[in-house]
């Protein structure tokens, strides 16, 4: 969650894989931030979990590690055996030090994989190493480079090319496509937000017959290209997701994708119309309309997909009426309703789908009444109740769903009183209570739920004597008390709690740096946000010891940025991203 008093919930989110890439800009912060950040987070894993017990490494592991530490002594990698010489590139591009000189040294390696996606310095001569390789390369990804069309060209004799991945590549264009029409055994193929992928730019899909998963998310001049895509039958993926250009007539030539399984949609200008071409596609398991011009009219012809699992029909015109047509799907495991109009009316056509396990009611208007639906829902994992108008008396209707694991509460109408309720439900792992409601009396008739691993109390009325109670949940990964209620004192409750990794004190301004001093036992901390609070430059070097930590947040607080870089500098090697700056 962010350091501001409310937050704003009708605002479309960001996935989370997006936080720690260059996918939507690379600008220079974002180039500093690619090399900074580690390139996958086994290193922090291991930290967090402490030693392990040594074991002997394997042959392999010795060759590797032994060529990495001389890795200048090598020019030429091709006489080593193929495993043994993918295993030395994976590892130069984990420990993010290969560079294009040293790449060079893979020229014929007859390597199978060229993972690069967010990879700094990434360009056409890298290509021609990558394309080297021949008939033995098996997968590509150059996603958030500066390859060209003139890279992507050299690709064009690697026929057994199995798997490409060009996402955020803006050098491409649509001429550079063309070199994709011969790569007729690629299976998979990504193009997320790029330029290139135009109607004309589309010709190149028609002839990759093989295609089985196909990403164009967020390619905005795709209208008129889909109908390149009307050959391709073995196609079981297809990612539209923000193609503002969809429009109904594009969808007319999805109608014979009949092996399609999955479909997003999220975000295009279709409506009841251009849904009404899914009507033959029976192997459809997951269909994403997420802010599709779409009202329940169209659950009509949805009702017919036997195969859904997933349906996805968040923020679009969906009223009471047409709702009936929910109650054939009775496969679904997720469903999500959230931010439409329905009432406790529509909750009556959800009572029979037993199967369901992810249930999503946001901003939607229901109330306590239209839980009582939800009783015979047994396998129920994940309900997002967020603002809506349920309150104490409705919670329970849910004190029987034992297999619940999360429940966001978010500001309802739920009191003190109603946690009660479901003090019972002791799968419960996350719990979401921002809710100026809820008060130290709430959070002592949970305390019963030692298996809680996140844990969000945002703005409750949470005080020190409340925080007492945060010692039964030893497992907590995720902490958020940010009512202004807290103090130092309130922090000593808090300091035990070693699983933690996120930890969330913003808005309490009486918060010292003595409360910095009293965390830095906390050593699994990744995400720390104190904002808006009394800690100044004294006090950051109490954070020194919380070497896994990636985010830091101190707004409005007593510190400069001149100190905040000298600690990340001398002390804090993975912290990437600072507010302030």
């Amino acid at each position: 969650m962010g350091s501001a008093c409310s937050r704003k919930r009708g605002q479309l989110l960001v996935d989370e894989e997006d936080l720690y890439s260059a996918r939507f800009s690379k600008s220079s912060s974002f180039k500093w931030l690619l090399h900074t950040l580690p390139r996958s987070g086994s290193d922090v894993h291991r930290k967090v979990q402490g030693p392990v017990p040594a074991r002997c490494p394997s042959l392999m592991e010795l060759c590797v590690a032994k060529v990495r530490e001389d890795i200048g002594k090598y020019s030429d990698f091709s006489l080593l055996p193929r495993d043994l010489s993918q295993q030395v590139f994976n590892e130069l591009v984990e420990w993010n030090i290969l560079t294009e000189e040293l790449l060079g040294a893979f020229r014929d390696c007859a390597l199978q994989d060229i993972c690069l996606a967010d990879y700094p310095g990434v360009r056409d001569a890298w290509m021609e190493v990558a394309a080297s390789q021949g008939q033995s390369l098996l997968s590509v990804d150059i996603s958030c480079s500066d390859v060209t069309d003139g890279g992507l060209n050299q690709l064009k004799d690697c026929i057994n090319l199995q798997s490409l991945s060009c996402n955020y590549c803006d050098q491409i264009s649509e001429h550079g496509l063309k070199t994709l029409s011969g790569l007729s055994n690629v299976t998979s193929l990504s193009f997320k937000k790029c330029s290139a992928v135009t109607a004309e730019g589309a010709k190149a899909f028609a002839n990759m017959v093989n295609l089985g998963s196909l990403d164009l998310e967020r390619c905005p001049k795709i209208h008129g290209g889909l109908v390149h895509l009307k050959g391709l039958r073995k196609l079981e993926k297809l990612n539209l997701r923000y193609c503002n250009g969809i429009t109904d007539s594009d969808m007319k030539h999805l109608s014979d994708l009949t092996n399609l399984r999955e479909l997003q949609l999220s975000c295009c200008k279709i409506s009841d119309l251009g849904v009404s071409y899914l009507r033959g596609l029976s192997k459809l398991a997951h269909l994403n309309l997420e802010g599709c011009a779409v009202t329940a009219a169209c659950l009509e012809v949805i009702s017919g997909l036997a195969s859904l699992v997933l349906l996805n029909l968040s923020r679009c015109g969906v009223y009471d009426e047409g709702c009936e047509h929910l109650e054939g799907l009775v496969k679904l495991k997720v469903l999500n309703l959230g931010f439409n109009y329905i009432t406790d009316a529509c909750l009556v056509h959800l009572k029979e789908l037993i199967n369901l396990e992810c249930l999503n009611l946001d901003s939607c208007k229901i109330g306590d009444e239209g839980l009582a639906h939800l009783k015979g829902l047994l396998k129920l994992r994940s309900l997002e109740l967020s603002d809506t108008e349920v309150g104490s008396n409705g919670l329970r209707h849910l004190s029987g769903l034992r297999n619940l694991q999360s429940i966001n509460l978010s500001f309802t109408l739920v009191t003190d009183i109603g946690l009660k309720k479901i003090s019972g439900l002791n799968s419960l792992r996350s719990l979401n209570l921002d809710n100026r409601q809820i008060t130290d009396n709430g959070l002592a008739a949970l305390t019963c739920l030692t298996g809680l691993t996140h844990l969000d109390l945002f703005g409750a009325r949470i005080t020190d004597a409340g925080t007492n109670c945060l010692k039964y949940f030893k497992n907590l990964q995720s902490l958020e008390v940010c009512g202004g209620l807290i103090t130092d004192a309130g922090v000593k409750n808090i300091k035990d709690l070693k699983a933690l990794t996120l930890l969330n004190l913003s808005q309490n301004g009486n918060l010292t740096d003595k409360s910095l001093e009293l965390i830095s036992g906390l050593t699994a901390l990744v995400s720390l946000n104190v904002s808006n609070s009394r800690v100044s430059n004294s006090g950051l070097h109490h954070l020194k010891p919380l070497q896994n930590l990636r985010s830091l947040s101190l707004e409005s607080c007593k510190v400069t940025a001149i100190e905040i870089k000298k600690l990340q500098l001398a002390a804090l090697p993975n912290l990437v991203s600072v507010r302030p700056e």
